[in-house]
């Protein structure tokens, strides 16, 4: 008896230790960019496996083999300045010139770029683009301060004025019906539009210092947001309509840039304002803070990230000229 009695102190014991066990962090690997101070940024993967990004400084697109770790580059016009693109469900790459006023398609297979001019002069910097998996493919132009929808089929675009001035239209994600979200940048506000009517509702964030570069829809309708001025992240909540935020751990200054988020509701920023920049998670049902990942190259800065399921990695770009991927961990 007195031997089941020591057991099972024993086994509370470890008990407690078990569940507080820290999670594996995420590894990360990075590629050096043939191509020197050209920007690679906005990786995305095509249905091959294969990682798309721009070179926004050098005007190219280009693509990665993971496989072969084989780099190819499709030169664009220039004064395109590349800044972000997206590859459709035929391999198609979309991608946003943002200093000469269009979107292009280019088909891989061929070579064929087209190309879609904004309609309105007033619209020169196409940003973020984000595709609806409805036939459209919605983006900001952060300097005109507007939000377009381009039909993939006619080519037709269409742009919704952001009422605030100066609101600077940045990151865009789409939730569950249909309804692309926004952070505008220059000011403390969301918005979010209405896809039949074009309808745009701005949403006021509690704190007016608080400056949304990017954000993330979780698959529940909660809307998780980055405040690159303030180094926090935070969550908003439509059905509710109320706010909950968290600071980002650091021992400087933290400046959450590129997110994205797992098919586990994790909610993924690098912070660019440490040294070195890091990688972050932050489990969104626990609502806590997950291991910090150091960027190997030191960043400078990642503008932005892909989530990609099947690998469960996140892709993206630096300024220090490499293209990385990081593994996740369950």
């Amino acid at each position: 008896m007195k031997l089941l009695f020591l057991l099972l102190g024993l086994l509370l014991a470890l008990g407690p230790r078990a569940e507080a066990a820290a999670p594996e962090p995420a590894a990360v690997r990075e590629w050096p960019v043939p191509w020197a101070g050209t920007r690679p940024r906005d990786p995305y993967v095509d249905p091959a496996g294969r990682v798309w990004f721009c070179g926004q400084a050098g005007n190219y697109l280009a693509v990665f083999d993971p496989a072969t770790e084989q780099f190819r580059r499709i030169e664009l016009e220039q004064g395109t300045h590349p800044h972000n693109l997206v590859v459709d469900q035929a391999g198609l790459v979309w991608y946003a010139g943002n200093r000469n006023a269009r979107i292009g398609r280019l088909d891989p297979q061929s070579g064929e770029i087209t190309i879609f001019p904004m309609p309105d002069p007033e619209v020169r910097d196409p940003h973020t683009l984000e595709p609806d998996g409805r036939g459209g493919i919605w983006f900001t132009a952060q300097g005109s301060n507007r939000v377009g929808r381009l039909d993939m089929a006619s080519g037709d675009i269409a742009l919704v004025r952001v009422p605030t001035p100066n609101a600077r239209p940045y990151g865009i994600k789409l939730d569950g019906q249909g309804r692309p979200w926004v952070a505008l940048f220059g000011t403390n506000k969301l918005a979010w539009i209405e896809p039949q009517t074009l309808a745009l509702t701005e949403v006021i964030l509690p704190r007016e210092q608080a400056r949304v570069r990017r954000l993330e829809i979780a698959a529940n309708g909660d809307v998780w947001y980055l405040d690159f001025a303030g180094g926090m992240i935070g969550r908003y909540r439509p059905a509710q309509g109320g706010f909950d935020e968290w600071p980002i751990p650091t021992a400087g200054r933290a400046q959450p840039y590129g997110s994205g988020m797992d098919q586990r509701g994790r909610l993924w920023l690098v912070d660019v304002g440490s040294r070195p920049v890091r990688l972050l998670g932050f489990d969104t049902a626990e609502e806590r803070f997950l291991p910090a990942v150091p960027i190997p190259s030191e960043g400078g800065a990642v503008r932005h990230m892909y989530y990609h399921a099947e690998s469960d990695s996140l892709w993206f770009g630096t300024d220090a000229n490499t293209l990385g991927q990081a593994r996740l961990a369950p």
